[in-house]
């Protein structure tokens, strides 16, 4: 199927901008307020689905598309989307995370301000034709402590300008540095000590079962009185019962609230309280913020429908940009040498090991996508349906292999090596590699012996008695069935003893050609491998 040909279904509004570049390229369908039904009907027919935060992506709209590649969110969280389902299938989840920051960013601001100089309520009374300005006393940010859970883009960009209004930036952050912390110009703290400290408390994290009612009634319990609470975020961080009962008694004494838990919030008691500030999801309703995020997801889908890789797919372990292009060579070696080994296995499949030795230790914490393209080579040639660095590393689990990493110095004498140890129900074996110069890569050992291997085309490895006449009588049997030898390796550790020999050739080699070279005297073992 030709790019052009590939089918975009777009099930919430999207700014025209993203659409525009989209059409360009693919046949675009437009279809809103589709039920789930309608959509486990329709979704086999597309090559992606493009969504906001209106349309719930359940696990039975992602098993019914059967032709499905990739999943944008036009917007920053995906938790209206079944991920683990769609990793299941190896289908990449984008999202467009800083298009909409700064949008989100300027609400909370926005949303604080409203609700310390009680903005709407004078309003409101004010075009009531009311002037009742002792009722709409208010209380300055300056040196007031704000409370952020979450320092991510957002959150950073809420420390920055709050820093500028002279509040006190306290922060919970389980993922960041003090040092980095301190960077920003925000004090690190444990999530009780925040909560315990601040005169405002504004939420920036995932929804996430971890964070699910992050503030409940205990938290609540923990804060000042007079306490103001914020969430931009998502509805379900703070437990809407808990901040009601907390509002009413006064010990909470304002909410701003652009979230909720249950969307539109008509039954909601909290939207006619009158110390809350409510807005019904603007967080990134802005013009620039739509069309930022509208062009992102396009852009991800064209380049994961014309075969590159997605910058934002949430599925997928992160990479800072300035060590992709460093990091790639590494991956394309483990992947080749995940192949490699589990052509040599027999059995099932029990325990990967992965070590990182030398200089590649560098990338200690960003090792789990090279972690991930070696799943991806041991799992493909098992594997009816094809696997990728999305769905590898969970079919892995799914199965039960158990997978550890480990980073080190040791590296043999190499600059970097990449060992892989794997175990069977019936036997264990590994393979070590290295990248040299000018991104050039080696397999430099297998069962412990030395090679000097390039990682490609057809192999056969086999284990041997090391006495004379031995490989000649491998060679000759190739010959007889027209194989070309491109190239030989051999090794030993004691002479007279077993020793291993890998031959590149030039084409496969069929069944029976492998059976009759395993019967002959002195061949332990022998396997074809294809790369």
């Amino acid at each position: 199927m030709g790019y052009s040909m590939y089918r975009i279904l777009v099930s919430d509004p999207v700014a025209e901008e993203g659409l525009a570049l989209l059409r360009e390229h693919f046949i675009v369908d437009v279809r809103t307020e589709l039920t789930e039904d309608q959509l486990v009907d329709s979704i086999g027919e597309y090559d992606a689905l493009v969504v906001r935060s209106g349309t719930q992506v359940t696990g039975r709209i992602i098993e019914a598309g059967h032709r499905l590649k990739i999943i944008g969110r036009a917007g920053t969280g995906v938790d209206n989307i079944e991920v683990e389902s769609a990793t299941r299938r190896g289908i990449p989840v984008v999202n467009a995370p800083e298009g909409n920051t700064l949008a989100a960013t300027e609400h909370t601001i926005a949303m604080m301000l409203a609700l310390a100089r009680k903005i709407p309520q004078a309003n409101a009374s004010l075009k009531k034709k009311q002037w009742k300005r002792s009722q709409f006393i208010g209380f300055e940010l300056n040196d007031k402590a704000l409370g952020i859970l979450g320092l991510g883009r957002i959150g950073r960009e809420v420390a920055k300008r709050a820093n500028a209004m002279e509040m006190r930036c306290l922060a919970y952050d389980p993922f960041i540095s003090a040092d980095r912390a301190r960077a920003l110009g925000v004090e690190l703290m444990p999530l009780e000590e925040v909560i315990r400290n601040a005169d405002v408390i504004t939420v920036h994290t995932p929804l996430t079962k971890e964070t699910m009612h992050l503030i409940n009634a205990d938290r609540i319990a923990m804060m000042k009185d007079g306490v103001r609470i914020i969430n931009c975020a998502r509805g379900g961080i703070i437990d809407e019962k808990a901040l009601y009962e907390g509002l009413k008694s006064k010990k909470i004494a304002g909410a701003a609230i652009d979230v909720f838990e249950e969307e539109p919030p008509l039954q909601s008691p909290l939207i006619e309280m009158e110390n809350v500030v409510a807005t019904p999801h603007l967080g990134a309703s802005t013009v620039e913020a739509q069309q930022n995020v509208a062009i992102t997801v396009a852009k991800e889908i064209i380049n994961v429908l014309q075969g590159s890789a997605a910058k934002y797919a949430v599925n997928v372990p992160a990479i800072p940009p300035e060590l992709q292009e460093r990091i790639e060579p590494y991956a394309l070696l483990a992947e080749k040498m995940g192949r490699f080994l589990i052509q040599l296995l027999e059995g099932r499949l029990e325990t990967v090991d992965i070590v990182y030795g030398g200089e590649i230790g560098q990338f200690s914490g960003n090792t789990r996508i090279i972690t991930r393209y070696a799943l991806k080579g041991m799992m493909d040639p098992i594997l009816q349906s094809p696997a990728n660095i999305i769905n590898a590393e969970y079919i892995a689990k799914e199965r039960g292999i158990t997978i550890r990493e480990t980073v080190t110095e040791e590296s043999s004498g190499f600059k970097n090596l990449i060992t892989i140890s794997a175990k069977t129900d019936r036997m264990g074996e590994m393979v070590s590699g290295s990248v040299l110069m000018k991104g050039r890569s080696r397999i430099v050992a297998v069962g412990g012996y030395t090679m000097d291997m390039i990682p490609e085309g057809y192999v056969i490895v086999s284990r041997h008695l090391d006495k004379p006449g031995v490989i000649g009588r491998a060679s000759t049997i190739l010959g007889e069935a027209n194989i070309n030898i491109a190239g030989m390796q051999v090794g030993r550790i004691t002479p007279g003893e077993e020793a291993i020999m890998v031959l590149n050739v030039d084409s496969e080699v069929p069944p029976a050609v492998m059976d009759k070279i395993r019967t002959k005297v002195g061949i332990f073992t022998a396997k074809f491998v294809k790369l």
